[in-house]
């Protein structure tokens, strides 16, 4: 039996276009050279060209292709412009990742009106904004896509210390589901990936000493996530094939942390 074919047809992305807004960073740019790996043309979107041509350098070094466009996704603009370059250098878009986050430990009591609404802006108005362009594309050429919207394991259960970045990734769990409903008849899936716990620059921050021990007695497997751990669950809800009646879900890659109560 030969299963390499099969399953390379299973998950092959070649032809199509992945954006990965965020692929600058460190779980979406690896997400991003899984994409590159499995076939797609990958489009860096973000804000730092250094951190841009180390990710292309990985991803020409296993074969593949891709390039970086400079995006503000906190500008509905800026967002634009990455979908006009992209349809001009590349002719479509079959996928879009939104990943682009920030965080925050501020306690409750001192977060500020401009530190709230800074997080909500680039967490879930980004999301709103990218979904709105790219959406209107997809739906105006009837064109059949993937939108995968970067959720966190705080967006199903309240983490401490990290306010307004759970309420934002809750409202992007919840947009994202919507979305889903709107557009499921027009072959435009969206579907929340929900990383559970692994070390990235946005949350080094947050995780102390204390704070990785309750996160490690909360999660079964007892060690942090692998940004590579991410690759498999990105392909499934990537593919037209094998995630073709895939929609409205939270697929969570958190090594059981939800999965704990007691």
């Amino acid at each position: 039996m030969h299963t390499a074919p099969f399953l390379k047809d299973l998950f092959d992305l070649s032809g199509q276009t992945a954006v990965v807004i965020g692929g600058t960073g460190e779980l979406c740019g690896t997400m991003a050279v899984g994409l590159a790996r499995a076939g797609a043309e990958v489009v860096l979107g973000g804000r730092i060209p250094e951190k841009a041509e180390k990710r292309l350098t990985e991803i020409t070094g296993h074969g593949g292709k891709g390039y970086f466009v400079p995006v503000d996704v906190t500008s509905r603009e800026s967002l634009e412009n990455l979908l006009d370059t992209v349809l001009g250098r590349s002719g479509q878009v079959d996928i879009l990742i939104n990943g682009a986050g920030i965080n925050s430990a501020t306690p409750f009591l001192d977060v500020t009106e401009e530190e709230f609404q800074r997080i909500i802006d680039t967490n879930l108005s980004a999301v709103f904004r990218a979904c709105q362009v790219f959406g209107e594309y997809f739906v105006d050429a009837s064109h059949p896509a993937a939108i995968i919207n970067l959720g966190s394991i705080s967006g199903l259960t309240p983490l401490s210390r990290i306010f307004t970045y759970s309420a934002s990734k809750a409202a992007v769990h919840n947009l994202t589901r919507n979305l889903a409903r709107e557009w499921a008849d027009k072959d435009i899936r969206v579907n929340t990936l929900v990383p559970g716990f692994f070390p990235a620059e946005q949350n080094r921050k947050v995780l102390d000493e204390s704070r990785v021990l309750d996160i490690l007695r909360q999660t079964p497997a007892s060690r942090f996530g692998n940004a590579d751990e991410l690759i498999g669950a990105t392909l499934l809800l990537a593919s037209s094939k094998a995630g073709s009646f895939i929609t409205g879900i939270e697929l969570v890659v958190d090594g059981g942390f939800h999965a704990m109560t007691i």
